[in-house]
C-alpha cells in the first residue's frame, strides 16, 4: 500500500503539545514494528525555519503555494499566538481543502483563523471559549460545542486543553486503528488505564 501525506502547517510559536498526539500516532503506534499507512509532512509559508512554542525549529518540507489538495489526506492546523493576527494564509488553504472535500483539523487558535475565514459559520465546531470566537465576528455562535473535540463532516475542531482527544478525532477520521483498538488508544492515553496497552500492542495500523 502506497503511503498518503498528512500535512502539519508549521509557523513560529505553534504550540507543539497540541498536536505531538496526533502526529506521533499518525505514522502508526508500532512504526518501528509495521510500516504505517501515512507519511507526515510539514508546510509553511516559505522554506525557512520556524520556531515552536517549545523552542524547537522545524524546516518545512513544502509551501503553502506548493500544497494541492488533491495530495494530500489531510491539513493540520496548531494553535499558536501568531493565529491572533496573521496565518490567515492557512485560513485560506483551509477553505481549499474543505471545498475539495479533504478534512481539515483545527486546534486552538487555529479555530480562530477558521472563525475568521467563515469556515465554522455553517458547522458544529468548538475552540478555545465561546467568547475567543465571538472575537472574530463570525457568524458560527449557535453551532459551538461545549465538548473537548467536535468532528462536522470533513471539519475537526479541538480546545487547547485536549490533544489526546483531538488526536482520537483524527485518528478516527484518518481511520488509522479500527474502532476496539481505537477505543484502547483512548483509554490508555486519556484515562491513563494501563489494562488498554495490552489492546494496543497487539495492534498495527490498519
Amino acid at each position: 500500500m502506497s503511503e498518503e501525506i498528512v500535512h502539519v502547517a508549521v509557523y513560529d510559536a505553534l504550540a507543539d503539545w497540541e498536536v505531538g498526539y496526533a502526529i506521533a500516532h499518525i505514522r502508526g503506534e508500532m512504526a518501528q514494528r509495521v510500516p504505517g499507512r501515512y507519511e507526515v509532512k510539514t508546510v509553511g509559508e516559505s522554506h525557512e525555519p520556524v520556531t515552536t512554542a517549545g523552542g524547537m525549529r522545524i524546516l518545512p518540507d513544502l509551501t503553502l503555494a506548493g500544497l494541492d489538495p488533491a495530495g494530500s489526506a489531510m491539513l493540520i492546523l496548531p494553535g499558536a499566538s501568531t493565529w491572533e493576527g496573521g496565518n490567515q494564509a492557512f485560513g485560506r488553504k483551509a477553505r481549499e481543502f474543505l471545498d475539495a472535500g479533504v478534512p481539515v483539523a483545527a486546534i486552538c487558535g487555529a479555530t480562530a483563523g477558521l472563525a475568521r475565514e467563515g469556515l465554522l459559520d455553517d458547522r458544529d465546531h468548538t475552540g478555545s471559549a465561546p467568547e475567543s470566537l465571538r472575537a472574530t465576528g463570525y457568524g458560527g455562535a449557535a453551532r459551538y460545542r461545549e465538548a473537548p473535540a467536535v468532528t462536522d463532516g470533513d471539519l475537526i475542531t479541538a480546545g487547547p486543553a485536549a490533544p489526546v482527544e483531538f488526536a482520537r478525532e483524527v485518528l478516527d477520521r484518518l481511520g488509522v486503528y479500527e474502532p476496539r483498538v481505537l477505543d484502547a488508544w483512548y483509554r490508555l492515553f486519556g484515562e491513563q488505564d494501563a489494562s488498554a496497552f495490552a489492546v494496543l500492542a497487539a495492534a498495527g495500523p490498519r
